[in-house]
């Protein structure tokens, strides 16, 4: 079975591939000091209590904070004795290299979300991912990736507003009942939710018109259904984008080895 690893600023995502479905997925906090034994004793006690069968006999890792990647190595190697693929390294081949600026690297997470989009949907996609920083990514015809735009997350702007205002206090993100605040929360609420609806409606805009085709647009990310409500400009909402990724670039590697 397949490990597949998704390692974020914030969360780090676990999911257990059987090769045909994913018999389970579990999210941890990512933390560099967290050691491959740690982990180990983690996972193992969760596939225990979840009753599930898994021998791990391969792994692939995407991971947007380089730290962490030695531990996750160390964890398939020593436990489940396998060398894992780690996306954005020389060793794991995609299916179209991306097309940027010479000498720079894109970010595993953006790779994988531009093979998983394109398996679903074909070429000329724009995917928004919510995560830490809200990232969009142009996919061409071909499905290679060819550029984007990052933007700050939505609970980092949140944050930020609170630690900068001394007079602002931390709030969740919600969709508001109205635009109009009559408290300082709801208009703290209303500022990024209709905000961020402004921002993604207007980078979409600017993205569509520098490119000669129509754009669908996937979202995904924690955040992908709450935004949702405030716009019709989504073609499509998925959860599992990026693990579904990860499985695609794994069968690719095998299929090229």
């Amino acid at each position: 079975m397949l490990l597949a690893i998704d390692c974020g600023n914030t969360n780090t995502v676990f999911s257990i591939w059987d090769g045909a479905r994913f018999l389970a997925t579990w999210r941890i906090s990512t933390d560099h000091k967290r050691t491959a034994d740690e982990y180990f004793v983690w996972l193992s006690s969760l596939l225990a209590l979840t009753k599930t069968e898994a021998r791990v006999s391969e792994a692939i890792i995407s991971s947007t904070v380089p730290r962490v990647v030695f531990n996750l190595r160390v964890l398939c190697d020593r436990y489940f004795n396998c060398r894992p693929l780690v996306v954005g390294k020389p060793e794991c081949a995609l299916p179209v290299p991306p097309r940027v600026d010479l000498g720079v690297t894109v970010g595993p997470d953006r790779l994988v979300n531009t093979v998983s989009s394109f398996d679903r949907h074909g070429g000329n996609l724009i995917v928004v991912d919510f995560g830490t920083a809200t990232t969009f990514d142009v996919v061409d015809h071909d499905g290679a990736y060819v550029g984007g735009v990052i933007a700050p997350g939505v609970n980092l702007s949140l944050e930020a507003l609170h630690m900068a205002a001394a007079a602002l206090p931390h709030v969740d993100i919600s969709k508001p009942a109205t635009a109009i605040g009559t408290n300082t929360v709801a208009c703290m609420q209303s500022g990024v939710y209709w905000g961020y609806i402004g921002l993604i409606e207007g980078i979409v805009r600017e993205v569509r018109r520098e490119r000669a085709a129509p754009m669908k647009v996937i979202a995904t990310g924690g955040l992908a259904s709450l935004f949702a409500q405030g716009t019709e400009l989504f073609d499509s909402i998925e959860d599992d984008l990026t693990m579904h990724g990860l499985v695609l670039i794994n069968d690719f590697n095998k299929e090229t080895a």
